[in-house]
């Protein structure tokens, strides 16, 4: 299975017995809605529901940081998703979350999954079904991690790279937040990025009904940033989730996708001791 598929691609595919669909989204702290319960109003049928925030390290107080290979493991399975499985995550807004999910079975080793191009948006307009109500339990199956770490960093990998950039960052944040001249949707959060980093809003790689641009696209999209496959990237944002995005994006232009990392600006840019650049 390709990285994304079609609205298409999925509705043929639905109800085989080794295809699960995930809704994967999630709100920020400004936007006054609850993605389960958004869910629970309306999503595509047979579709479970993919809290980040559930699926995610409960020992830290930073948002839905990476698990353990265990703790994924068993959440998977109790979601019945298994190492047979093959997996399409969508989320509410075209894509903003999806792509988290996509990452995530990246990083645990499962390569079979997908993010749905355009999203629930796209498969709305399109007159294609829908459902209320609760997922229907899952039979329990078996997931075996095989953790990639070169895919992730953490704020001490960013920490070295200062000044040797031998890895560039590519923050995925809208450009005023990039720049400082937005405030953070998080309370007391400090504004503008990493310094030596380059700004692609998540925004630039998509159409506006939320589908991905083409490869050709992509890539010019990213060359307008000095990004050109050159150094290795790895890709921030506010908190880890559209910063997979840019990484998705990167995958489809042919270009290497690098490492996410993780706490993004809500770790650099909570802490006092972090430098930060702004304009």
């Amino acid at each position: 299975m390709e990285p994304l598929v079609t609205t298409g691609y999925l509705a043929g595919e639905l109800g085989k017995p080794d295809l699960i669909v995930f809704d994967a989204t999630k709100y920020l702290p400004n936007e006054p809605k609850d993605g389960k319960a958004e869910f629970v109003r309306a999503h595509i049928p047979g579709a479970r529901y993919f809290d980040i925030d559930l699926i995610a390290d409960p020992e830290t107080d930073l948002p839905h940081m990476v698990p353990s290979p265990g703790r994924f493991a068993r959440l998977m399975a109790e979601l019945g998703a298994g190492n047979d499985s093959r997996i399409v995550f969508y989320d509410r807004k075209g894509l903003a979350s999806a792509a988290r999910g996509w990452w995530l079975m990246g990083l645990f080793g499962h390569d079979n999954a997908a993010v749905l191009d355009g999203g629930l948006p796209k498969w709305l307009a399109e007159g294609r079904p829908a459902q209320a109500g609760e997922a229907a339990e899952p039979v329990p199956a078996v997931f075996t991690p095989d953790y990639r770490a070169g895919r992730l960093r953490g704020i001490g990998d960013i920490l070295a790279n200062l000044g040797a950039e031998r890895e560039q960052i590519v923050d995925a944040r809208a450009a005023g937040r990039f720049t400082g001249a937005v405030p953070e949707p998080r309370a007391g959060m400090r504004s503008g990025h990493i310094p030596g980093s380059v700004n692609v809003p998540y925004t630039d790689l998509l159409h506006a009904n939320g589908t991905f641009r083409s490869a050709a696209e992509l890539r010019a999209v990213f060359a307008a940033a000095g990004v050109d496959g050159s150094r290795p990237v790895v890709t921030s944002c506010g908190s880890g989730v559209t910063a997979c995005i840019l990484t998705l994006g990167l995958r489809l232009a042919g270009l290497p996708e690098g490492a996410v990392y993780d706490g993004s600006w809500t770790e650099w840019g909570g802490r006092t001791g972090t430098p930060v650049e702004a304009g």
